[in-house]
């Protein structure tokens, strides 16, 4: 396989990485869930509602650091894991979804209403990727481009769910 050219040069051995590669795999992947055979992506992103409702009860402050935290690790892991997996934003990769998936979540509360909605929004703005979600996925490098389209994406989704939840009472 091609070696994936980004900021920084290949982590052919754990030296090289900050993290160790089992971690970066295990975090990258979603504890596992990017390797599932039908849509890892969406595997990932219901791996990230249980991350929320364990965030969900954090003041707005601490939840919104919570998730900054998180997306800086996953633009970091998603690095590495490029070039653990050899391929450009690999399917197996899904920090992104769960970080976008926390930034969909802002300021909702948790109720099966409010997650349901939260993911078939977040899930149909990642696969549309309105401006500048495609723009970001397309030219910003490594994991800056993996994680920063599904935040766009969050972001648009999070606006839609919290206008139905004001203006429609949902």
């Amino acid at each position: 396989m091609a070696q994936v050219k980004g900021l920084y040069p290949p982590c052919p051995s754990e030296k090289r990485c900050f993290l160790s590669e089992k971690f970066i795999k295990v975090v990258a992947t979603g504890f596992g869930s990017g390797f599932a055979p039908f849509a890892p992506g969406t595997a990932g992103t219901v791996v990230a509602i249980p991350i929320y409702l364990i965030f969900s009860p954090l003041s707005w402050p601490l939840y919104l650091l919570s998730v900054l935290a998180l997306t800086f690790l996953a633009i970091y892991v998603s690095q590495e894991a490029e070039k653990i997996f050899r391929k450009k934003d690999a399917s197996q990769i899904v920090i992104d979804e769960i970080a976008g998936f926390l930034w969909t979540m802002f300021l909702v509360t948790p109720s099966v209403l409010h997650v349901m909605l939260g993911f078939i929004f977040f899930r149909v703005f990642d696969i549309v990727k309105p401006f500048p979600a495609r723009l970001f996925q397309n030219r910003l490098p490594g994991g800056y481009g993996i994680v920063l389209d599904d935040v766009v994406a969050g972001i648009y989704a999070n606006l839609l769910l919290l206008i139905l939840v004001k203006f429609w009472g949902i």
